[in-house]
């Protein structure tokens, strides 16, 4: 930093300042002189796997020389994966490669070539070997072990001089994060996932899972769990580890090493190698000095002028500078957090959001179509200027959709925050709504009952999803019919996750005095008292399975001639018997009514008043899959909003049996 002082710029500052610059580049040089001569070979592991004392065959040891020749020169056209064989009969030998997910063909190339000769030197007359080099994996066998899920051998690596300065971190946040980075990283494609994230919301991590492409998708979640699960015993309280196995790797670090797919220096142990990459550090260093240098003296000049000219303007535009690098700089923090777009792509696919992109408006603002220049359709939501939506809830809500991947869930494609401007970028629902369908006379029509069914086992699955299996145990707290999008297939997908609330892993309910979301479909211990849990959620779900069965919106049925609330209405239908007469008149020939009364009965048993009566979603699930559960008996529901009505308990000692397609439904009326 440059630090001005009242009276004349002098010439003679300027010297010294060149006289200090010059003495530090020639400093850095002898540094890195003595760094490129101290270099030490790049970090990697191996297993020789062949427990037996006969070595191979010459015939093998040709197999194996031809097939890692031509492993390696498929590597540098492929896509970062290979698998081929040799040979015959005994004497065929089994190889793969897997290179990182982030380097480019050339590194890929060179990694492999680099592995193989390594492999040679450690394991010579070996049957079956594996090696884990810095940026691939080299393998081969003389059993067939392609598409086989392999955890052994199991090599960690950590980091002995980087430990956690407080006990716990890893379980309370990385635990969290590398369990959301399998589940996406698994699904991908390249089976492949990388992310930065902060711990306490100060200390930058990151994380990176890959699996060999030869696997599938479960067993590559499995693998990586596997792999998580080993850190509690060689790693858990260090900064910086890795696991390593034949069939998947996770590596957790405090430094970046993601390569993103730029070219990177080759991977060589040869001296010459090493001194040519310090020669580059040094060209680039020296240079960036130069660079620095001659900013720092016309910055000098500029300040001096300016100085003399007015002492006051200096100052107002100091501190404005300051403001607005200090912005920057918080920018820059976040945004290296989340999937970012830029503002420029999402202003021209939305033709500036204009009104005849607007899909529609939500609770914290409106929702655009756009365009992207390689044609795939998008939508972008733009969080209102006046919303109460703070940055660090607008994070929260990017990174959480990010690490939750289900079909049943609207994917999350970037984000950006540019220019006042917070925008989620989610793929496109062709469909709209499920609102935009339900409740419209002339579109339900289209809405026949097995697209219904299929919609409510969907939305079923999908919040079952964020309750249990993301293991993030997820409350989405503002589950409604206009939050379900619908692709091009009629598939339900969940959305808006603006008010989600992520629990660990004990913690079974939370309050709080900022209650949000939409009446008709709160429970009531959350409407009133502001206590959320799973179960808040499964309540929403009994409304909009009965508003899905009916056609009714639940929030506005009370102003209709019934007088009452569609909940106390299903309930009264179902206490006489009459359950068929909620039903939508839309759906009457297309319906099976047997599959009508089972969801009415249980978006009964969804809403029922006390939340502990209320069945969970993995019960849910079940119940709505299975042809034969025994359904409990539901008891009265929540109360009820709208005119005084008399709220009855159905009548005692009876049973209820309806007769549907030559088949008999019974339930049991409560005594």
């Amino acid at each position: 930093m440059l630090i001005i002082h009242s009276g004349d710029c002098s010439k003679r500052r300027m010297v010294y300042q060149w006289f200090f610059i010059i003495k530090f580049m020639c400093l850095l040089c002898f540094v890195a002189g003595q760094n490129s001569s101290n270099t030490q070979p790049l970090d990697y592991r191996y297993a020789c796997l062949d427990q037996t004392s006969v070595p191979p065959s010459t015939t093998y040891q040709t197999n194996l020389d031809d097939l890692i020749s031509s492993l390696s020169s498929d590597s540098a056209t492929s896509n970062g994966f290979g698998n081929g064989t040799s040979g015959i009969d005994e004497n065929m030998v089994y190889g793969l490669y897997l290179c990182r997910g982030d380097v480019n063909t050339s590194l890929c190339h060179s990694c492999v070539q680099n592995s193989s000769i390594l492999l040679k030197q450690h394991c010579p007359n070996t049957a079956s070997a594996i090696l884990w080099y810095p940026f691939c994996l080299l393998r081969y066998s003389n059993q067939n072990f392609f598409g086989n899920l392999t955890l052994t051998p199991r090599i960690p690596m950590f980091d002995a001089t980087q430990n956690f300065t407080s006990a716990g971190e890893f379980d309370s946040d990385a635990r969290v994060l590398m369990n959301g980075l399998i589940q996406m990283g698994s699904e991908e494609p390249l089976m492949f996932g990388t992310h930065m994230f902060n711990i306490n919301g100060t200390q930058r991590r990151y994380g990176w899972v890959q699996c060999s492409r030869d696997i599938t998708t479960e067993e590559c979640r499995t693998c990586l769990s596997n792999m998580l699960e080993d850190v509690e015993n060689c790693c858990e309280e260090k900064k910086v580890w890795r696991v390593f196995s034949p069939s998947c790797i996770v590596m957790y670090e405090t430094q970046p090493f993601f390569l993103n797919g730029t070219s990177e220096p080759t991977p060589q142990q040869d001296e010459d190698g090493d001194n040519r990459r310090w020669l580059i550090i040094v060209i680039i260093s020296v240079s960036g000095v130069v660079v620095v240098a001659l900013l720092s003296i016309s910055t000098y000049y500029f300040w001096c002028l300016k100085w003399k000219k007015d002492k006051q303007a200096i100052q107002e535009d100091g501190l404005n500078s300051m403001f607005s690098q200090d912005q920057t700089d918080k920018e820059e923090s976040m945004n290296a957090d989340l999937p970012m777009m830029p503002l420029s792509t999402i202003l021209k696919s939305t033709n500036n959001f204009s009104d005849e992109h607007k899909l529609g408006k939500g609770g914290f603002g409106p929702v655009y179509k756009g365009v992207l220049p390689d044609g795939r359709q998008i939508a972008v939501k733009r969080l209102s200027k006046t919303s109460v939506q703070g940055v660090e809830e607008f994070k929260n809500e990017v990174i959480l959709i990010a690490k939750l991947q289900h079909r049943n869930l609207v994917r999350l494609l970037a984000c950006c925050i540019e220019q006042n401007e917070k925008l989620l970028v989610y793929e496109f629902m062709p469909n709209s709504s499920l609102d935009f369908h339900l409740f419209d006379m002339e579109k339900g029509e289209h809405l026949e009952w097995k697209n219904r069914l299929n919609i409510i086992n969907g939305i079923a699955k999908g919040l079952l999803y964020l309750h249990e299996d993301s293991r993030l145990r997820v409350i989405h707290r503002d589950l409604k019919a206009s939050n379900i999008l619908l692709d091009h297939e009629m598939n339900p997908k969940i959305s808006d996750f603006g008010l989600a609330r992520t629990f660990g892993g004990d913690q079974k309910q939370a309050n709080t005095i900022r209650v949000v979301g939409t009446y008709g479909y709160m429970a009531p211990e959350y409407a009133m008292e502001g206590l959320f849990s799973v179960k808040s959620d499964v309540f929403s779900f009994g409304v909009l399975l009965l508003e899905i069965i009916s056609g009714k919106r639940s929030s506005k049925f009370y102003l209709s001639d019934q007088g009452q609330s569609l909940l106390i209405y299903a309930w009264n239908l179902w206490c006489e018997r009459k359950g068929l007469e909620l039903m939508d008149p839309i759906i009457e020939k297309s319906c099976v009514r047997s599959e009508v009364l089972k969801c009415m009965h249980i978006g009964l048993l969804c809403v029922q008043e006390d939340a502990a009566d209320r069945p969970k979603m993995s019960s849910v699930v079940h119940m709505l899959a299975s042809d034969t559960v025994s359904l409990s008996v539901p008891t009265r529901p929540a109360f009820s909003v709208g005119r005084a009505v008399t709220e009855r308990e159905c009548s005692s000692n009876t049973s209820m049996h309806y007769s549907v397609n030559e088949a008999t439904v019974s339930e049991v009326i409560p005594r």
